[in-house]
């Protein structure tokens, strides 16, 4: 059986969130992922949003996201070529319904059967293209009256985290929910999960990079995994705040503000004996974590235990700080560098960007588009594998 082969459909000002996590988690699984836009080609950027609940206004904040680059070009796409398509939210989808071609494609995915994805307002795509008369669908709630309208049998979500699936037809009622939507997606394309049964901590502090801590976050918990998102001083239900660190021609990433990363654990309570796997993000974070004495005791823990442990971009800081790092094989973001190789280890140059390494039980890269490499070299060390 041949590769496996997904559709994103992207537009600006769609959820950052909605579209990355999809695109960088099934690749990580081996799945080959095209994401288009009408009107542009292979190479164009799509703006995106970081779309929060607000605790202050009647609804969501909006703020400027990562710029999204498209790997294939809309035009040339045909719905035969693929096994599913995923509609991310955001703004993108009010007026991504209105153009014939997007509705023409939808429609095709429909009649073969294929998965339809759709998260928050990517539903106004399914309605607007006719394919949800009498079929069970959430979304995000504002996007109910127009749903109800298409015919759909509407489901409230119970949280933000609420999937429904309805034969071919996947929907989510907002990001929070990504974990369960790409194990759905992947169910659906026909794939199968073994080796799932790991326990992951993730180490996260404020102005950790934004992709670097939802993306390993959902991918792994998509997979089965347990995974504990800690920060030293914080506890369940506190929030970390994130940066968007983007290429854009300057001689060094800018840095925007991002999403509000909830923690689903408490620092204080971690056994690190309890845990398969650590897994550390970059960002600005890993500056001021490596001079904290019970990080560097968390991190020592798993390398001395020969457990895996994956850190990218800045995260190397902590490694370097720990002093675990003599005699190994080591990449990260080009300006840690200094850290890695004052630290003892040998310099992996990261080129292209999104090269990732392994030696041993360690797993390093240089920066979020790396993350596809990253989180499946660490499937291999973790035993998780996905066939279809």
């Amino acid at each position: 059986m041949g590769q496996k082969r997904v559709l994103i459909l992207c537009g600006d000002f769609m959820e950052e969130y909605e579209t990355m996590i999809p695109f960088q988690a099934l690749q990580a699984y081996g799945v080959a992922v095209d994401a288009v836009c009408p009107g542009k080609k292979v190479g164009d950027v799509c703006r995106t949003a970081i779309q929060q609940l607000s605790v202050v206004y009647q609804t969501y904040t909006e703020i400027l996201g990562h710029n999204f680059e498209l790997n294939a070009t809309f035009d040339e796409v045909e719905a035969k070529n693929y096994d599913g398509l995923i509609l991310p939210g955001g703004r993108a989808p009010e007026y991504l319904a209105h153009d014939p071609k997007v509705m023409k494609l939808v429609t095709e995915f429909a009649k073969s059967k294929k998965v339809i994805a759709a998260t928050c307002h990517g539903q106004l795509i399914m309605a607007a293209a006719d394919i949800v008369k009498g079929r069970k669908i959430t979304a995000y709630p504002a996007v109910k009256p127009p749903l109800v309208a298409a015919g759909a049998h509407w489901v409230e979500p119970e949280s933000m985290e609420s999937n429904v699936v309805d034969g071919n037809l996947i929907t989510a009622a907002a990001y929070f929910g990504h974990s369960e939507f790409v194990g759905h997606v992947v169910k659906g394309i026909g794939g199968n999960i073994s080796g799932y049964h790991k326990r992951i901590l993730l180490l996260c502090g404020d102005f950790m990079e934004d992709y670097e801590v939802a993306i390993p976050f959902h991918s792994l918990r998509a997979l089965g995994c347990i995974v504990d998102a800690v920060c030293p001083k914080r506890k369940a239900g506190d929030t970390c705040a994130t940066a968007v660190h983007d290429f854009e021609g300057d001689q060094t990433y800018s840095e925007k503000l991002g999403h509000d990363f909830p923690l689903n654990a408490t620092y204080d309570d971690v056994d690190a004996s309890c845990y398969d796997a650590l897994v550390i993000p970059g960002g600005r974070a890993p500056e001021y974590l490596a001079l904290d004495e019970s990080v560097i005791a968390l991190v020592k823990h798993f390398m001395e235990n020969n457990k895996p442990v994956a850190s990218i971009c800045h995260g190397q800081q902590i490694l370097a700080a720990a002093d675990v790092l003599k005699g190994r094989k080591c990449t990260a973001y080009p300006a840690v560098k200094l850290n890695v190789v004052l630290s003892g280890a040998s310099w992996l140059e990261p080129d292209p960007i999104h090269r990732c390494f392994t030696d041993g039980n360690l797993v390093t890269g240089a920066a979020w588009p790396g993350h596809p490499e990253f989180i499946s070299q660490l499937m291999v060390l973790l035993g998780i594998h996905v066939s279809f």
